[in-house]
């Protein structure tokens, strides 16, 4: 039902034309009358982003005295581009997936690893149909709020994973190319198209998410903005300034991650008509690109309201990835059994500090966009980690946090804490932020300290 005709908007207002519905940011016009004098409260959102392969300790670790203290003035190498936003991220360690150690298996770091992050459940080692984790944080948050939002949850990445066979010493390539479980036996793959993201969150009904029909609508001059602009200009009259600079504002955004799409799709394929639904299509080859994309998608997402949760694998766990864009031509899982070479050590150092720089984007883009009575930044909470960190080891795991979470958070320290703390403990906070409280999860054992001052 459209409902852009009246004074106040529903929070779920959508423009809508054919073969397209656009869901709206927060507006002004949102707020119901008695409550305008009132400043509005954001709902808490939760991303988490995951890289592989861990890191090089001497590049990323903080000596530390005391369990918190303010950053350091120098920043080891593979977080140096985060020395800028020292007060918008706390850098976390000690943290620990007990999960993910051997406990008599034997090798399958990665595996373990990957899905163990969110569940904190040691996997069952097979590479058959008989999976076996656990229910992850993310799952069972967006199971406790579904219908909150159009979409329970978003699962997200920039490489892809086969979901069966064996990709690690016996354990399931499943293991390892999904952080996020629906259920103990069924993980949920990430999405890496940017295009088939944007359908999701852009595109219309059943109708148009079938291959010809979209093949026939969806040529590269074409927009999705352009079918919703009469209820656009619909909207603007019925809405204040504020708002319409809003709206503007959003239409703007969306608009440049569409075009972004369609400029690899041009690439990508030599046919004047895209088949869409091919994935290499429509995945940039540049890994810059391709993450920029896929957070610019993320916040829209978020600023709609369309999702409150979303993972993303920044690479797959045992990820084979060469790192052109930084001139490494050698594959990052192989680089990190370095045996000591210092000239591979260098590179692994390299490509930690390149995918720092691509999550740095994403806190600005969360600075940068405006969410009810701040920015998105204000009302997210976000956790930044490898399911591996020394040595293929679970323990002391490199961990960043940003977003103020609605107050979670209290940013710009390093917090240490004692060996074999949970990571769990933190999914607990995180899950209670966003309104989900649980007395246990996974192996938790009680409340982390310092994360915020209330």
């Amino acid at each position: 039902m459209n409902l852009i005709n009246k004074r106040q908007l529903p929070r779920r207002t959508f423009l809508r034309g054919a073969g397209s519905v656009l869901a709206l940011p927060f507006l002004d016009a949102m707020i119901p009358a008695l409550g305008k004098a009132v400043a509005s409260t954001a709902p808490t959102r939760m991303a988490i982003l995951y890289f592989p392969n861990g890191v090089q300790p001497e590049a990323w670790d903080i000596a530390t005295t005391t369990e918190s203290m303010p950053l350091p003035e120098k920043f080891p190498t593979s977080l140096q581009p985060l020395e800028a936003l020292r007060s918008d991220i706390c850098i976390v360690g000690g943290l620990t997936v007990d999960g993910g150690r051997a406990k008599g298996d034997g090798p399958g770091d990665h595996g373990r690893a990957g899905a163990s992050y969110l569940t904190g459940v040691h996997p069952k080692k097979t590479f058959g149909k008989d999976l076996e984790a656990g229910e992850s944080m993310d799952q069972h948050t967006a199971r406790a709020l579904n219908g909150v939002t159009r979409y329970a949850s978003l699962e997200l990445g920039t490489e892809e994973g086969i979901q069966g066979g064996n990709c690690d010493n016996g354990y399931s390539c499943a293991y390892s190319n999904s952080i996020s479980w629906r259920t103990p036996n069924t993980p949920n793959p990430p999405e890496i198209r940017p295009r088939a993201v944007f359908e999701r969150l852009f595109g219309a009904g059943e109708t148009e998410r079938d291959p010809k029909v979209r093949a026939r609508n969806q040529r590269y001059e074409a927009s999705v903005l352009d079918s919703v602009i009469g209820d656009a200009k619909r909207l603007a009259g019925a809405v204040g300034p504020t708002d319409r600079r809003k709206i503007d504002e959003y239409m703007t955004a969306v608009r440049d991650i569409e075009t972004r799409i369609q400029a690899t799709e041009k690439h990508n394929s030599t046919q004047v008509v895209p088949t869409i639904d091919a994935p290499a299509n429509s995945v940039p080859e540049n890994y810059i690109e391709h993450t920029h994309i896929m957070f610019d998608l993320m916040t829209a997402a978020f600023q709609t309201d369309s999702t409150r949760i979303v993972t993303f694998l920044m690479n797959i766990e045992q990820s084979n990835r060469a790192y052109r864009e930084i001139g490494i031509a050698d594959s990052h899982h192989g680089l990190t059994h370095h045996g000591g070479d210092k000239e591979k050590i260098a590179k692994c150092i390299a490509i930690n500090k390149f995918q720092v720089e691509q999550f740095a984007y994403f806190i600005g883009k969360l600075k940068a966009t405006k969410d009810g009575d701040g920015t998105l930044f204000d009302h997210i909470i976000v956790n930044y980690g490898s399911g591996l960190g020394k040595d293929h080891n679970h323990d002391n795991l490199p961990l960043v946090l940003t977003g103020k979470g609605n107050g979670l958070f209290n940013l710009g320290r390093h917090i240490q804490y004692a060996q074999d703390t949970p990571l769990a403990n933190l999914h607990v906070a995180m899950m209670d932020k966003m309104g989900v409280q649980v007395e246990h999860f996974a192996d938790s054992n009680g409340k982390l300290g310092y994360l915020s001052n209330l």
